[in-house]
This record gives structure tokens, sequence and C-alpha cells, in this order.
């Protein structure tokens, strides 16, 4: 939040994860916003109330939807691998998936809805390729366990995990212009490889992009 702007109208403080600020500051005011497994409508309360979108979110837990409406967000249940279809095409300016893409079950679907029914698609997602990651799998034959994904391989919401690398060859595949792109760390700090996408792949424990349709 900037020096001396307003407290949120909710009076919730802001996130600590810096990853929810910097998708903020990809989106320009007054724009219609869809925010795909929003949670408790975290991002949707920075958005709405800083920078006068008209958003609206989806979210598969119910108890966090009840969380955003008491808020006073709009906030619906719905499920993003069966529900994106029932919307128009262009009916947002942009669409936001933030650590969920590697959840869904058809991910690859999951962006080109996203990109059919927004003008642009921001994205968010665990990155595989971390460090971190290559040496538990290289020294204990395990699923690995970082900050980033912190849950056992048995409990765990992740099926589709990806590197950063990964995500790169899906856009170009598809046909998705990759606008932005950041190599963060888990709570979003901007990492100095932000620019090579080698040395991101192997040092930033998320990837942050923004998308459209070529």
């Amino acid at each position: 939040m900037a020096e001396g702007a307003p407290p949120l109208r909710s009076g919730r403080p802001l996130s600590d994860r810096l990853d929810l600020r910097l998708i903020a500051e990809m989106v320009e005011p007054r724009s219609r916003v869809l925010d795909i497994g929003c949670g408790d409508g975290a991002l949707l309360d920075i958005l709405v109330h800083e920078k006068g979108v008209d958003g609206r979110g989806i979210e598969i837990d119910m108890g966090e939807v009840a969380a955003a409406v008491a808020q006073g967000l709009s906030v619906i249940h719905a499920d993003a691998d069966t529900d994106l279809a029932f919307y128009p095409d262009g009916a947002f300016d942009y669409v936001i998936l933030s650590r969920t893409l590697q959840a869904t079950e058809r991910p690859r679907e999951v962006l080109a809805q996203m990109l059919r029914i927004g003008r642009r698609a921001i994205v968010s997602f665990p990155n595989f390729g971390h460090w971190t990651v290559r040496l538990a799998l290289l020294t204990t034959g395990r699923m690995p366990r970082t900050r980033a994904l912190d849950r056992p391989w048995y409990d765990t919401p992740n099926i589709h995990l990806c590197t950063i690398s990964d995500f790169f060859d899906l856009c170009a595949m598809d046909g998705y212009t990759v606008e932005r792109w950041l190599g963060v760390d888990d709570q979003g700090k901007r990492t100095p490889w932000r620019r090579n996408r080698r040395l991101a792949n192997l040092f930033a424990e998320q990837g942050l992009f923004l998308l459209s349709r070529r």
C-alpha cells in the first residue's frame, strides 16, 4: 500500500504475501477482474478498494467463500476446471490465477478459458525447478518439501507441478504472449535474475506471468 493510503474498507491488513502486491501492480485501475481460486479475498480486497476495479471471485472452498462474502466481496462457489466455460468471451480485462494452476485438473484448458474470457491473464505458481527441489530429489530420492511446496505428497492439492521453463514452453506452444514475467521468492520479493529464464528457473521459488493472446 502506498504511504498515506487509506486503510482497506474491510479493516483487514494487507496480506504479507508480496506476490499479491506484484499482481495488483499489473492490474489497471477501474478494470474488470475475475480472481480464480481467490481464497478469502485478500487480493480482491486490495484491487477493489485501492484500484477501484469491478472485482469478482470464484473459490471452491465454501469456508473461504463465506469469509470473502463477509468482507463485502463478490465471490461465488465455483470450480475453475468446470465453471469457466459458463462465462462469455471477453467478459473481463484480467483473469487472475494465483498459486492455483498446479492444483487444477486440466491446467492447459484452464489457461485457454482464462484467455477466452479475459483480455489478459495473470498466473503465478510454485517453481518445481528451484534448486532446493532438485537437491532434495537428488539427495533423498523423495518428494521435496519447501516453503512454496510445504505439504507432504499424500496431503497436497498440487497435481500438476511445473517449472518456469515448462510454463514458457506451454505459452509458446499455445500461442500466448508473455507481456511481463518475474521470478520471485516464496513471499513475492523480486529476484535479481528476473530477466534471465535459466537462472530464474533455478533460483526463483515461484513464477509470475502476465499473458495475452497473440
